[in-house]
């Protein structure tokens, strides 16, 4: 991956109307298993909604320790899933949402969208085994040449972060929510015992949304789908191929419900959202 310098440790204004131009041979070249990076102009967030975020919101969340999947849990009187998709709705690059979810809960996530005044949600679709194939089945009822995934319980995202991240990606193709690092990581072997201790100041907790090119995420996706590999994210779908992923960086406040100590947490983060963000400052 590639730190950009959209965040704080190397900002800079983005105040032209050009766009990434992409060079014409990029899907095929992706697809070749090269690294390569499209022509690029210095770009602004577009004036235009053409960007398509698929929320995946199919998990069950069993470390939650709850029999209401964590995407429905109350956050501040309204479901976690709901917070996520207002962000999304509020955005004017946002064209339409994709909200893939469990197959039971299609009718009910429908039902949520209308009751909420969602308008963006455009389709609400069954997931698949895996998130991966999850994301796949959002990208087919896409609309637009570009696309965020993002997690259905981060409903902390800020709408800046999320332009850094467009921003990024009209740069590169392909660009990450990310933070660095604060505490030391080890790697550790089975029996427990240190290995090593990477340098963190090369350390990035990745999250989400993730942005991309239309085009090469679904390249990328097929490749996969052939091969049988299965990422962690889609960045590493991306990066198996060849293509460079930038960093654009997040705020820590962006946390995802996945433990039921989140959900506190989320409530007192959004009851002070009009005083201010944390923004990430860089390791300590």
């Amino acid at each position: 991956m590639e730190a950009d310098g959209s965040g704080p440790q190397g900002s800079r204004l983005l105040n032209t109307a050009e766009k990434l131009v992409y060079d014409k041979n990029i899907l095929s070249r992706s697809e070749a298993g090269l690294g390569m990076k499209g022509s690029m102009a210095e770009p602004a967030v577009a004036d235009g909604a053409e960007w398509s975020a698929v929320i995946v919101a199919a998990g069950r969340g069993t470390r939650m320790g709850t029999a209401e999947s964590k995407q429905y849990l109350p956050l501040r009187g309204k479901p976690v899933l709901v917070h996520t998709l207002a962000i999304f709705e509020r955005m004017r690059e946002i064209r339409d949402v994709v909200l893939v979810t469990g197959v039971e809960d299609v009718e009910r996530c429908r039902r949520l969208a209308a009751e909420h005044g969602l308008r963006k949600v455009a389709a609400v679709v069954p997931g698949g085994g895996e998130r991966q194939h999850s994301v796949r089945l959002g990208l087919a009822a896409a609309s637009s040449p570009w696309v965020m995934v993002h997690d259905g319980v981060r409903p902390l995202v800020t709408p800046e972060s999320v332009r850094r991240c467009i921003a990024a990606a009209y740069r590169h193709g392909a660009a990450v929510l990310a933070v660095p690092v604060k505490d030391t990581i080890k790697k550790v072997d089975a029996a427990g015992i240190i290995e090593s201790t990477p340098d963190r100041r090369s350390l990035w907790a990745i999250q989400t949304p993730q942005a991309f090119r239309r085009e090469l995420l679904e390249a990328c996706h097929g490749r996969a789908e052939g091969e049988g590999f299965i990422g962690t994210d889609d960045a590493m779908v991306v990066e198996r191929y060849g293509h460079p992923v930038a960093v654009a960086e997040g705020d820590y406040t962006n946390i995802k419900i996945t433990t039921p100590d989140d959900l506190p947490y989320a409530a007192f983060l959004l009851s002070g959202r009009g005083v201010g963000h944390a923004r990430s400052g860089g390791p300590g």
